[in-house]
């Protein structure tokens, strides 16, 4: 490759890593603990979702100027695949900070051989946040995260060089777990921005109403409609413990600090959820040394 290939290919690579540095995340994003080949391409990975989240959520354009950007986005991506060159040797200037998010992914997929239609779900999923605001069961959720959250992490065992069936469905588990604790944990910050993920079936059970929420606390409905869909968030997490096990070294690590960072911030979604509306539970400082001695104790699931 030219040298100039190759240096504006780092500056991509970088522009992905500077963003993933600058947003607070529930879990590590191409973290110390991931061995170092890999963590350009997780960052490239977390680049292009960020971007098509924010596209999604950010700012004041129409639901319909959403929808055409996230649509542009996609279609670049495609065409950054594809294109002969990863990185044209002729640039000499700046170029934007997206075209070398693009062009960092798409030398990723690439490279190694990435299934793009798992970046295509990840688009279709922020593109319903522009039309979906309620969800009637756990069905249309879950169908949700397989979009939202799971190609995440089927992406990340991909980079590691894992194509396991077994491993991806434990994988998925994991990161709907995570999709899951973050729809609690942003409760209240959602429904001021007109979304509410509980579904409605289960609001029911509970005789919880929306026209509860414009008091400054949850009622009983409410807290016991939340502690229904922490009890099924945690089934999730404990199907995703395996894939904490099936993976081998730094990546472990990785994999269990994240399962034990999303499993500590559902126990502080369950112990405040009557504040959910205007606290946003999160981990802090405090919460090291905790995770490190669990970090310490975890034993590996047993295969039943």
């Amino acid at each position: 490759m030219p040298t100039t290939a190759a240096g504006s290919l780092a500056q991509a690579y970088a522009a992905c890593e500077a963003l993933a540095r600058s947003h607070y995340e529930n879990f590590p994003v191409a973290s110390m603990l991931l061995p170092k080949p890999m963590r350009p391409h997780i960052a490239a990975i977390y680049a292009f979702a960020r971007r098509a989240d924010d596209m999604a959520d950010e700012g004041t354009a129409t639901a319909a100027e959403r929808r055409a950007a996230l649509e542009s986005w996609r279609q670049r991506l495609h065409e950054a695949v594809h294109e002969l060159e990863p990185v044209r040797s002729d640039t000499t200037g700046p170029r934007a900070p997206d075209e070398l998010m693009l062009c960092a992914t798409a030398q990723s997929i690439r490279a190694l051989d990435l299934p793009l239609q798992l970046f295509d779900d990840l688009v279709s999923a922020f593109e319903q946040d522009t039309t979906t605001t309620r969800y009637a069961s756990w069905d249309e959720v879950l169908d949700y995260c397989r979009r939202s959250a799971n190609p995440v992490g089927r992406l990340v065992l991909r980079v590691a060089g894992f194509r396991d069936a077994a491993l991806d469905r434990s994988s998925d588990a994991l990161c709907t777990a995570l999709q899951l604790t973050n729809f609690w944990q942003d409760f209240g910050r959602d429904w001021r921005a007109g979304r509410l993920y509980v579904p409605r079936e289960v609001q029911n059970l509970e005789g919880a109403d929306e026209a509860q929420l414009s008091r400054a606390t949850l009622t009983d409905a409410w807290a016991r409609t939340i502690e229904r869909c922490v009890v099924f968030t945690r089934q999730r997490f404990a199907e995703g413990r395996a894939v904490c096990d099936g993976v081998r070294g730094r990546l472990r690590a990785e994999l269990r600090f994240t399962w034990l960072g999303g499993s500590r911030i559902l126990d502080r979604v369950e112990g405040g959820r009557f504040a959910l509306l205007d606290r946003r539970p999160a981990l802090g400082a405090a919460d090291v040394p905790l995770l490190l001695w669990r970090a310490a104790l975890w034993t590996r699931t047993v295969e039943s």
